[in-house]
């Protein structure tokens, strides 16, 4: 295994230099993809230390749900947009997963994964799928379980293919997005405790329709919602 203190590693790093995605500055051997610095000023909301925060407040109502969170502010001139464009549209998966860590790491100290069983991202359509090589959601999750322990499942998946987001009404992205997720296997998550993970919550249609979608198949369990960032 080649570890950071591996010769190889810093041979490699000395012919190929890893730069922070943010601001180029060059990564020392234990870090990866953002540098300390641009990690400290990404914007934190603090809403899963709010109850009834404006999160929750945009889902009440839609589905039945135990808390959610979105962890960093989010805006098309943020930073991390930056980070988001890259493991979306440059094939950097691995910002995705780091991301994941750092989130799951500032959680891992307050209650947030208390009773959470399964972390299920919201899934792609297998033809997105194909397209892009990964799934950055499903990448979040593997990061947050790397920290936490909890396993990523894959009971949750896309039934249909549907236009992206980017340019869409409210009202649009809900006629979009309904019915486009379903559950397999609904007796291997019937009663736990679920935490649906995505990248960003806009009007929050997605993750309605996979929560949705989800909270029929837990029945008496828990369901949770955590993005890595969020509008507002």
């Amino acid at each position: 295994m080649i570890t950071h203190d591996s010769p190889i590693f810093h041979w490699f790093d000395a012919l190929f230099p890893r730069t922070c995605h943010i601001c180029a500055a060059p990564l020392p051997p234990d870090v990866r993809c953002v540098c300390r610095k641009c990690r400290a000023e990404l914007p934190r909301t603090n809403f899963h230390r709010v109850p009834d925060n404006a999160m929750e407040r945009r889902f009440m109502g839609r589905f039945p749900f135990e808390r959610a969170t979105g962890f960093f502010f989010y805006s098309r001139e943020s930073a991390l947009s930056v980070l988001i464009q890259d493991f979306k549209y440059r094939r950097f998966p691995g910002v995705a997963r780091e991301l994941g860590r750092l989130v799951a790491s500032e959680l891992y100290t307050t209650p947030f994964f208390n009773g959470v069983d399964i972390i299920l991202p919201v899934p792609l359509h297998w033809r997105k799928l194909i397209r892009r090589g990964y799934n950055q959601s499903h990448e979040i999750a593997r990061g947050i379980s790397e920290v936490t322990g909890i396993p990523v499942g894959d009971q949750l998946y896309a039934l249909h293919h549907h236009r992206t987001q980017t340019s869409l009404s409210q009202q649009q992205r809900l006629l979009n997005t309904q019915g486009i997720f379903a559950v397999r296997h609904p007796e291997q998550i019937s009663g736990k405790g679920v935490l649906i993970v995505d990248d960003v919550c806009t009007t929050g249609a997605t993750v309605s329709s996979a929560a949705g979608a989800v909270a029929q198949a837990i029945g008496s369990g828990r369901l949770s919602i955590l993005t890595l960032g969020v509008t507002f």
